[in-house]
């Protein structure tokens, strides 16, 4: 199944997409695609349900908002360095241990969703990653056993404002998770609709110019290490998100480093897991965006 979530930002409804490519209303289900939706074996209830009633459940326009194809999770959590490339673009060592930092969950937004330019911003990048979703409460999992906690894949864009990332007390967190950092989606794809995670191409555009062309076999730490690394040291909840790295190609990278300004237009897919696009804007605090 395709999950997705559509309406206006903050409302949001449930939908799929079916094989078709068609996509259904399904809020009469009654659930958010949330921890508990994933933690009470809800896509197994989902499946069950939609073979009685998709039949009756209305049609959403293409022209309609997706939002992030997850409700808001307990947590994100982001790999880094997570692809050989990126680490040495970066001038830093490929990493014998997994690196962990954090994404605010207010930083969620939806695939097609401005990003917004922080205030005083003058290092926005873009990151192109393979989020994992997790389907089962996990703590202490092996390697072995780490695939049966994953519900499924989508796409999303690590936005990071590298100063406050990296000049600003060494706290990723702080240039990771100003709002509309992090769009998720178009979709969620459970995990049979992506036979091998680990064989899947993604890229990244801006301004049509291709910055990111990869492969997630380049991974350094693949998804069955990341989540018993992670449950290690955390418990994991239904419905949380794992952002597992991006690979090189990002502003930082470049001599002299590039990175965004208003009007420019992001591109960014993964092979089984759609496209999304966002157009930079400027911060305005009246709440309306300026591109």
């Amino acid at each position: 199944m395709k999950l997705i979530r559509w309406g206006a930002p903050n409302r949001e409804k449930p939908g799929i997409i079916t094989r078709e490519a068609t996509r259904l209303d399904v809020s009469s289900f009654g659930e958010d695609w949330n921890e508990e939706f994933f933690a009470t074996n809800g896509l197994t209830r989902l499946q069950s349900w939609l073979q009685e009633n998709s039949s009756n459940c209305p049609t959403i326009e293409d022209s309609v908002r997706l939002g992030p194809c997850v409700a808001r999770p307990s947590k994100i959590i982001c790999i880094g360095l997570n692809y050989a490339g990126h680490a040495r673009e970066t001038g830093a060592p490929v990493p014998e241990e997994v690196v962990v930092f954090f994404k605010a969950t207010t930083s969620l937004s939806g695939p097609n969703d401005n990003v917004v330019i922080p205030p005083g911003s003058q290092k926005t990048d873009w990151e192109v990653e393979l989020a994992v979703i997790i389907g089962r409460r996990a703590t202490y999992v092996t390697e072995q056993d780490a695939m049966d906690y994953v519900a499924g894949y989508a796409l999303h864009n690590d936005y990071s404002e590298r100063e406050w990332q990296l000049d600003r007390g060494g706290q990723w967190v702080k240039g990771k998770s100003f709002d509309t950092f992090a769009p998720i989606g178009p979709y969620m794809a459970t995990k049979d609709e992506i036979p091998d995670p680990h064989d899947l191409p993604l890229w990244l555009k801006v301004n049509d110019e291709l910055l990111q062309n990869s492969n997630t076999s380049d991974l350094v730490f693949g998804i069955p290490a990341i989540v018993s690394y992670l449950s290690q040291f955390m418990t994991l909840l239904p419905g949380d998100v794992i952002s597992t790295g991006t690979p090189a190609g990002v502003g930082l990278g470049f001599d002299p480093p590039r990175f965004l300004k208003p009007g420019d237009v992001v591109e960014l897919g993964i092979g089984g897991l759609g496209t999304s696009r966002q157009t930079a804007v400027a911060y305005d605090p009246s709440g309306e965006s300026k591109g």
